[in-house]
């Protein structure tokens, strides 16, 4: 598979394998009210020929109001098997920003069991940009049959962060910007304050992605991780405002070699609307 990192394929390989029976394509765009998009749809309009689109709020925990929390193995082994997934296929995800909310479908199926699924270099943007084709045609797929695997430890929740802000062996590491994690500026959803969890660590998202919506080099994420004092030798959760671009975080340690990973689910929106939660701000 040609790829520039172990987790990226190019857009060169997928255009070759579209027909091929054993590899999916999922638009997993999301995008913050404010930005004022409607991926399903911009998805109807246009997207890469035989994918669907996989609503992550809406295969989702939709038992607590927290946006796109993750599922359990049987219903995400439900949903995806009516989608017409099965076992041992190859995905590929992408949304249409290039880097955004790919990596938290592409974290989910890796949390639920999945080995061969990857994530479009450069994603809707990059595809379109070389002419590649897109269609307005809906695929249509005979249901398949997948058996989520659960991996807990690659998923942290809120008990779980009560008790990692005490513990200096975890580092905490947070994919909001600088301002709001800082506490100075507001947080996109009006009902939350800003601010971070004790001892966490602060590397914006948007600085491991380059002018092109791609993943910069592992060099380049390493060194964003070092300037920002995280400590690589230990095992780290991912956070950000609602879980979505903290996979980013955790897609970009991964890639660079870190094995001690997981992803706080709730993140910000979860931490600060508890009472329970210690909140630092400058």
């Amino acid at each position: 598979m040609a790829e520039r990192t172990k987790w990226l394929v190019d857009t060169d390989w997928l255009e070759e394998h579209l027909d091929s029976p054993d590899v999916v394509v999922l638009d997993g765009s999301w995008y913050l009210p404010q930005l004022e998009r409607d991926p399903k749809a911009e998805f109807a309009r246009a997207h890469i020929p035989g994918a669907m689109f996989f609503d992550i709020d809406e295969v989702a925990d939709l038992s607590t109001d927290l946006p796109h929390m993750l599922p359990s193995a049987q219903m995400f082994s439900d949903a995806v098997s009516q989608m017409g997934i099965s076992d041992g296929q190859t995905i590929v995800v992408y949304d249409g920003l290039g880097l955004s909310s790919a990596p938290r479908l592409w974290w989910t199926f890796r949390v639920m069991g999945v080995k061969d699924v990857f994530i479009l270099d450069g994603g809707l943007p990059k595809w379109k940009a070389e002419k590649k084709p897109v269609t307005d045609v809906l695929a249509k797929r005979a249901p398949g049959h997948f058996h989520a695997q659960l991996d807990h430890s690659a998923v942290k929740n809120f008990e779980d962060m009560l008790k990692a802000i005490r513990d200096d062996g975890v580092e905490i590491v947070d994919a909001r910007s600088e301002e709001r994690w800082r506490g100075i500026a507001p947080e996109p959803r009006p009902h939350l304050s800003s601010g971070r969890m004790p001892g966490s660590r602060n590397v914006p998202f948007g600085g491991l992605i380059d002018e092109n919506g791609r993943l910069k080099d592992a060099g380049a994420l390493k060194a964003r991780f070092v300037e920002a004092g995280v400590d690589l030798s230990k095992p780290i959760i991912t956070s950000c405002g609602s879980g979505a671009t903290a996979a980013i975080l955790y897609l970009a340690l991964d890639t660079i070699g870190q094995k001690k990973l997981a992803l706080y689910d709730g993140s910000w929106t979860e931490w600060a609307s508890r009472q329970e939660s210690v909140i630092e701000r400058d």
